[in-house]
């Protein structure tokens, strides 16, 4: 199944099944890019859990070694943005990323989970931008300017089961079209059940959590007005424009 979080022509927040490009509830049906409806993001996490060079040919364009285990970072929830937004960006910086990735939704809350049962406590996958300040980025270890602002984190449009999406699904972003990066989940370094297992030895995730897997090769700069598309294959697309002041 496919879900989709929106706000109907009413103002009420619904979750709606997705199929053939229209979200259905109730009685009602609105095509995704409909005016009577805004998209939101598929979840209200309490913290997305950022994966850093999870692709070894990603590692290799950054010019890093690869990490020995995962590489964790946080972006809080002032970080989200949604399907058909305009992402505003932080003004004055040498360069703002794309960085397309699988996004991981915790379904319950959990701690200590084992990679054996990891996949049980997952509601389901959808797409992300991790929007990146690399100029701020460069310049500190946790990452607050560089990852955390405002945006910093496009989120969706659908939510779909974990049966929705292959093993080997193709994850992928497009600027103004241009298809820019053009990976696989097959490539991770560390699996899902992998980071499930990592992360909840630390920390609990809440239902509606995220867990930002990791961008393939090819990331590279936004410019003021550039549409991004990023893709995941078995989920959709989500579509957002960026503005730089």
């Amino acid at each position: 199944m496919k879900y989709v979080r929106f706000r109907d022509p009413a103002g009420a927040v619904r979750r709606g099944e997705f199929e053939s490009g229209h979200v259905h509830f109730a009685n009602e049906s609105y095509s995704l890019d409909s005016d009577e409806i805004d998209v939101l993001p598929p979840c209200e996490p309490s913290k997305i859990v950022c994966i850093g060079r999870n692709y070894a040919d990603h590692a290799d364009e950054m010019g890093s070694d690869l990490p020995d285990r995962p590489m964790l970072f946080l972006k809080p929830p002032n970080a989200l943005a949604g399907h058909g937004d305009t992402v505003t960006v932080p003004a004055g910086k040498d360069r703002i990323d794309y960085e397309a990735e699988l996004g991981v939704v915790i379904g319950e809350q959990c701690r200590h989970v084992s990679q054996a049962n990891a996949m049980d406590v997952v509601e389901g996958i959808t797409c992300m931008n991790d929007v990146s300040n690399r100029e701020d980025q460069r310049q500190e270890q946790n990452w607050v300017r560089g990852k955390a602002f405002d945006g910093s984190a496009p989120l969706g449009p659908v939510l779909a089961t974990p049966d929705e999406v292959p093993d080997d699904a193709r994850v992928q972003s497009r600027v103004n079209g241009e298809v820019k990066q053009d990976g696989s989940r097959e490539q991770l370094i560390f699996s899902i059940p992998e980071l499930i297992a990592e992360i909840t030895t630390y920390l609990t995730l809440e239902p509606g959590d995220v867990i930002a897997t990791g961008t393939p090769e090819g990331v590279g700069p936004l410019s003021d007005g550039d549409t991004v598309e990023i893709e995941v294959e078995g989920v959709g697309t989500l579509e957002h424009t960026v503005r730089i002041p």
